[in-house]
């Protein structure tokens, strides 16, 4: 597949804590299923997810956030220099950024792209597209227009800036026709940030946890998360600016499923064979 390649080094942010609990019959960290699989099984095979992300990024320092089999992750990731960042325990998108905060401290890079490890089929092209999309802008968002928008968190868009995103479970109702036309991307959740205003928004993102009821080994219990959506409040109300980045829907696949996962693996295949 073609590598991403830019002139300046760009510091990549992978989230690759999870563990795929929707992926029946699979135990290990969905980052690592295979793009390549065996006829067999989908589950086995060859070109884990991750190190297709991997292969895609610009060049630059690479954080990887781990937690489900953190070992394995690192055993498939070797050849790659990165940093592990260790999420102590899956309180959500946020919390995983907020565990690569003293990586993000440590390097000297102005922009950062934040992706994740279960999203494989985004091209070089898109990630550079994103960055230079950030423009005058302190955060750009990876959008898209799915053919089906259930269950997605839209972007709420005046102009050419991103007010916020916004949760299915609040815009599938909205009433008001006004605001209904501003919700008509849906969030990828890849973005491409500058590295200063990120860090000074992240402390303001730690204060700010939501208390959600999750099931835990059998019983419901309440946890603290941490949104990496609120990031677009966060930056407007600091006086930054958000911007967007369109991609197709097809890049931004997110593996979550088996039947994904073979969605995955057939693009996969395709690309490779007219590459």
């Amino acid at each position: 597949m073609t590598h991403a390649n830019e002139t300046h080094p760009v510091t990549s942010i992978v989230f690759a804590a999870g563990k795929g609990s929707r992926m029946r019959g699979y135990s290990g960290n969905k980052t690592l299923l295979p793009l390549i699989s065996s006829a067999a099984n989908p589950y086995e095979g060859d070109r884990p997810l991750l190190v297709e992300v991997l292969e895609n990024l610009p060049p630059g320092p690479k954080g990887i956030v781990v937690h489900h089999r953190a070992e394995d992750v690192q055993e498939a990731t070797a050849a790659y220099s990165c940093t592990y960042c260790f999420q102590p325990e899956t309180n959500g998108t946020g919390g995983a950024l907020l565990a690569a905060l003293p990586f993000l401290e440590s390097v000297g890079t102005e922009e950062v792209i934040i992706t994740m490890g279960d999203v494989p089929l985004i091209r070089p092209e898109t990630y550079r597209r994103l960055l230079r999309s950030l423009g005058q802008r302190h955060l750009a968002v990876l959008a898209f227009d799915p053919r089906d928008p259930a269950q997605y968190g839209k972007l709420e868009v005046e102009g050419d800036r991103v007010l916020r995103i916004v949760e299915w479970k609040y815009w599938h109702g909205e009433q008001d026709p006004e605001r209904r036309a501003r919700l008509n991307l849906c969030n990828a959740g890849v973005y491409g940030a500058r590295r200063r205003p990120l860090l000074e928004c992240l402390r303001e993102l730690e204060k700010n946890p939501h208390v959600v009821e999750k099931e835990r080994d059998g019983r419901w219990v309440q946890i603290r998360e941490y949104f990496l959506t609120d990031l677009v409040e966060i930056m407007n109300r600091a006086g930054y600016s958000v911007g967007l980045c369109l991609a197709d829907e097809e890049e931004v696949l997110g593996v979550d499923t088996p039947e994904a996962l073979k969605r995955a693996q057939s693009i996969y295949a395709q690309r490779r064979a007219s590459s």
